[in-house]
């Protein structure tokens, strides 16, 4: 094989490994992926501490694929509705599951 002929398939091969290593899967997310969910959890969690209906701090956010994951803890039924609702209305959320809990 000559070496323009091995250069070219070196590149094709190494195209391949990184479009797969940046391709996402069911469990994982890709780079692209990744930085969205990033700023889908940054945007709910500053919609959840700006709402002065409420005043909890213990509510965690994660983000996996646009699907937004409440966990905490609460004062009432009524705040873990709202911030259920606060997530829901942040771009870039598909969906949100609730893991909160009443204190």
């Amino acid at each position: 094989m000559n070496a323009p002929k091995r250069f070219s398939v070196f590149f094709a091969i190494l195209a391949l490994m990184l479009s797969v290593g940046c391709a996402s899967t069911s469990t994982t997310a890709g780079t692209g992926e990744y930085i969205d969910d990033s700023v889908i959890t940054t945007k709910t969690k500053a919609a959840i501490f700006n709402d002065p209906a409420l005043k909890s701090a213990e509510i965690n956010v994660e983000t996996f694929k646009g699907v937004v994951q409440l966990s905490g803890f609460v004062n009432s039924q009524a705040d873990i509705n709202r911030a259920v609702a606060v997530a829901r209305n942040v771009g870039g959320v598909s969906s949100v599951t609730n893991n909160m809990q009443l204190k």
